[in-house]
């Protein structure tokens, strides 16, 4: 078995020995991008440079033989050597053949000299690369005169060139080990300071999504590569942001709806502490504790299934006066104050938890403001049921009705009556998830009036 292990579709995992980074991936990539290009070059400059330099040395030997070719006579019917003074240079490895008789060559019958004669059998000039004692390259050149012909053929050593061409490649690959190390430092480098940004937009982010801000990138100005990136960046924080500001908003409602039942609990625990109770007045007192709690218990559960986006709102039906009776029981009218609940006996489309969710701030704010009488009026509409929830209170300033049903909104904080804005948006909130709507009307003077609209049962 091999050393790689696969998922169910058997994909193999990434090599171990493979940069952990993206910059590190990507300096990777241009060595090895860099390495194949250099060695592409290097292999074809020094191809082009071993083959200048075989050129130069033929060159060479085309010279020299030419120089050689002036001391031949072929004027006669033999061919005659002439000699001249001072050709020493001339005639070193060099050979004169008339026709394939040897005139005039280096002495010994070795490697060398039959090359030489090979060459010198062909017809034409001609250059051949021989290794009978080191390296050696011969060209030969055809001398024809008058009534005879000779051919002068040179050799010479190309150690010198082969070093040239060595000390070319060595140069090169040098040449090649600075460039792929510059290659790599620079990639590196670029991409590094390429992804500063990208480091700098995601620890902004995780502070801002922390704390919940509302600055966002398409304010500042970046590269238009990271302009995708920051648009993302973005949705997601306004996303955050919206879940923390849903959370806040959940946590606020729960804390709102359930002061009421636990104030009635710790108030009933308070009286039964004073003094001595009989039996009855303590099963009483457990009574009323256990019906707080149970209606804690209902707050908790439709307030939870509304916040969740994706659960369907409970199906059911409320009988709208039983429910607005028991509604008032909870919560517990003053003694200077007269609540009168009256009309037809309709039945509305939620469920009796959500009617008295939807109802008890309304009903809960018109007790906290009115004087004297709170009216709850209930009555057929053409598309459902409609609730009128009027007191005669100071009424709301006109100035404000705009903001009524904005959270954590109050008309006046100072007023010395306890709440935290979150009544009415939530009122309204829970009757538009039921397909009905929550309205102030500002007609009566003085007092307030909330209408209730909710779908026929």
């Amino acid at each position: 078995m091999n050393g790689t292990r696969g998922g169910p579709l058997g994909t193999v995992t990434a090599l171990p020995l493979a940069p952990r980074t993206l910059r590190g991936r990507l300096s990777l990539v241009a060595l090895t991008t860099a390495a194949l290009l250099m060695l592409v070059l290097t292999v074809a400059f020094n191809t082009v440079a071993g083959h200048r330099l075989q050129h130069q040395a033929d060159d060479e030997l085309r010279t020299r033989a030419a120089a050689v070719a002036t001391t031949v006579d072929t004027g006669g019917p033999d061919v005659r050597v002439l000699e001249t003074p001072h050709d020493d240079l001339l005639d070193a490895d060099v050979w004169i053949y008339d026709g394939h008789r040897l005139l005039e060559g280096p002495p010994g019958d070795g490697p060398l000299n039959r090359a030489a004669g090979a060459l010198a059998a062909r017809s034409g000039p001609s250059c051949v690369t021989a290794e009978p004692r080191g390296t050696l390259r011969l060209c030969s050149r055809p001398v024809r005169g008058g009534r005879s012909a000779a051919t002068v053929v040179t050799a010479l050593d190309l150690a010198p060139y082969r070093s040239s061409a060595h000390t070319l490649l060595m140069g090169s690959l040098a040449l090649d080990a600075v460039m792929l190390a510059c290659t790599y430092g620079l990639t590196r480098l670029a991409v590094g300071r390429a992804l500063r940004p990208v480091r700098t937009m995601t620890e902004q982010a995780a502070q801002w999504s922390a704390v919940a801000s509302g600055e966002r990138f398409g304010g500042l100005r970046q590269p238009a590569e990271l302009a995708a990136l920051g648009a993302s960046l973005d949705s997601i924080l306004d996303r955050i942001r919206s879940l923390l500001r849903h959370e806040r908003q959940l946590t606020g409602e729960l804390s709102h709806e359930l002061r009421t039942p636990l104030s009635r609990i710790v108030a009933e625990l308070d009286w039964w502490r004073t003094r001595p109770r009989t039996a009855g007045q303590t099963r009483a007192t457990h009574q009323v504790i256990g019906d707080a709690a149970e209606s804690m218990r209902t707050i908790c559960d439709t307030l939870l299934a509304d916040a969740r986006e994706d659960a369907p709102t409970a199906p059911g039906v409320a009988e709208v006066l039983p429910t607005l009776h028991r509604l008032v029981e909870l919560l517990g009218v003053p003694g200077h104050l007269t609540v009168a609940v009256d009309g037809p006996p309709l039945t509305a489309g939620v469920p009796p938890a959500r009617l008295e969710r939807i109802v008890s701030p309304l009903l809960a704010n018109a007790c906290r403001y009115a004087r004297t009488t709170v009216a709850v009026r209930v009555h057929r509409a053409p598309d459902g049921v409609r609730l009128d929830v009027v007191d005669d209170g100071p009424g709301v300033p006109p100035g404000f009705a705009a903001h009524l049903f904005e959270p954590g909104r109050r008309a006046d904080p100072g007023d010395g009556h306890g709440g935290a804005g979150l009544g009415l948006p939530l009122a309204r909130r829970l009757a538009r998830s039921s397909g009905g709507e929550v309205s102030y009307d500002p007609g009566p003077a003085p007092g307030a009036r909330f209408v209730i609209a909710l779908p026929a049962g």
